[in-house]
């Protein structure tokens, strides 16, 4: 484990602060859910909720708000390293989701038959080894990563989209949107096929 990689975690931990406002991250989460392909309905309060149909599902790097706890019939796993506040993970406790404080890299254990991937990459010391792990782990997977980001403090990453592509050994949907005065790049699939093995 590189002291950069150690560095980029504690940055990205301090980032999310006490976690308490979420509101940026999580309503970021539903624009990913629809590229992704993943259908958000509305509960009886109109909050965004996912059927995921009672599949095992794996977050990996859903950090201290993963898109699970907007889940509804789902055996949800959260993968993160982060330093989070206790209370996030009895929110995950609360929520039935369980809540592995690991190293992606690190992770390759059961099977589950989605695996959700967004905005983690340029975060990781490994991404080639995130993906190829969850090609074992996982029938499908979604991803929504972001292209071409300079590194920086908590982004040790620069990810393309030709090592997508090859990660993956399948193309996916690049796109573009407007943060502030940048255009910023995406990379998204509905399904990637897992079940390497």
């Amino acid at each position: 484990m590189s002291s950069e990689w150690e560095e980029a975690t504690k940055w990205e931990s301090d980032w999310h602060g006490n976690c308490a406002n979420s509101y940026q991250e999580e309503s970021k989460q539903l624009d990913y859910a629809n590229r992704m392909g993943i259908a958000v309905e509305r509960d009886l309060r109109n909050n965004p909720v996912i059927n995921f149909n009672h599949k095992r599902v794996i977050d990996i790097g859903g950090g201290p708000y993963s898109i699970l706890l907007k889940g509804i019939n789902v055996m949800g796993t959260v993968v993160d390293p982060g330093l989070f506040p206790p209370w996030v993970k009895g929110r995950y406790a609360s929520a039935g989701i369980n809540f592995i404080s690991q190293k992606a890299e690190e992770y390759c254990s059961g099977y589950y038959d989605i695996g959700l991937l967004y905005n983690c990459l340029q975060h990781t010391e490994e991404p080639d080894k995130i993906i190829r792990n969850m090609r074992k782990m996982c029938g499908e997977i979604f991803v929504h990563e972001w292209l071409d980001t300079p590194k920086s403090n908590g982004h040790i990453q620069t990810i393309t989209e030709a090592q997508m592509n090859k990660w993956f050994d399948a193309r996916g949907t690049v796109g573009s949107e407007r943060w502030n005065e940048h255009i910023v790049t995406q990379y998204y699939c509905g399904k990637f096929a897992g079940g390497l093995h």
